[in-house]
């Protein structure tokens, strides 16, 4: 992908963004029930994150089966070392979950509702039945959105909960930044076609809504998220 078709994602992306700063925003705001808001946050981070590495892999194994295309071949590379990095992330919560009094099972136990299905099943639909380039706009959208520097200790402040409990936030807080320009280098190499890009587009702007109704919903009332009926 050209550096123009990156800076034309990221316009496209520019437009829809408020709507899950706003989503985020209203998740974080300070009132008796965050403590409640950042369990359910963590639960909910939890089911998604636990399907990065797996998705990460299945499309380095899709581009395995496209050997006469141009991108798969980069792209795979690219994915195999990002899922190295990402690998055990989802333990992180686990051990965030636990600091804030949150057993294990209570994260890994209930089915995950569909609008999580809906975020991230999109992703091995378009990576099985389209192309594996889908997943970097996936990928672009939840590194291009990460924790504010400062929010760990905010969230620790303002809930009472221990410092330990945002590890995850704080983490990512760090690394997610860098984890945006490897993505831009690498969408500038890529020679995508007009079909690609515009796949990678659908996904970042899916991507972005999913997210900001995920972040909605972990903010409405806790009768509506346990809903078995979402």
């Amino acid at each position: 992908m050209s550096p123009s078709a990156v800076a034309s994602l990221r316009l496209e992306l520019s437009l829809v963004q408020p709507v899950l700063r706003t989503a985020a925003a209203r998740m974080w705001h300070s009132d008796p029930g965050l403590p409640d808001r950042y369990r359910r946050y963590l639960r909910a981070m939890h089911q998604v994150i636990r399907a990065s590495v797996p998705l990460m892999e299945r499309a380095a194994a899709r581009c395995g089966a496209l050997p006469r295309d141009p991108v798969a071949r980069p792209l795979a590379g690219y994915l195999r070392a990002h899922a190295e990095e990402e690998r055990g992330h989802d333990d992180w919560l686990l051990a965030d979950a636990a600091a804030a009094g949150t057993a294990p099972d209570e994260l890994t136990g209930p089915v995950p509702p569909p609008h999580v299905a809906a975020l991230v099943g999109a992703q091995y639909y378009w990576l099985e039945h389209c192309h594996p380039v889908a997943l970097l706009g996936y990928i672009a959208v939840l590194e291009g959105n990460a924790p504010a520097p400062g929010l760990a200790g905010r969230l620790a402040r303002e809930t009472g909960l221990p410092l330990a409990a945002f590890e995850t936030v704080r983490l990512h807080a760090d690394l997610d930044d860098g984890h945006s320009s490897d993505l831009d280098r690498l969408m500038e190499r890529l020679p995508l076609d007009t079909a690609q890009r515009s796949l990678v587009a659908v996904s970042a702007l899916h991507t972005v809504a999913s997210l900001a109704e995920l972040f909605d919903r972990i903010t409405a009332v806790p009768t509506e998220w346990e809903s078995p009926h979402e």
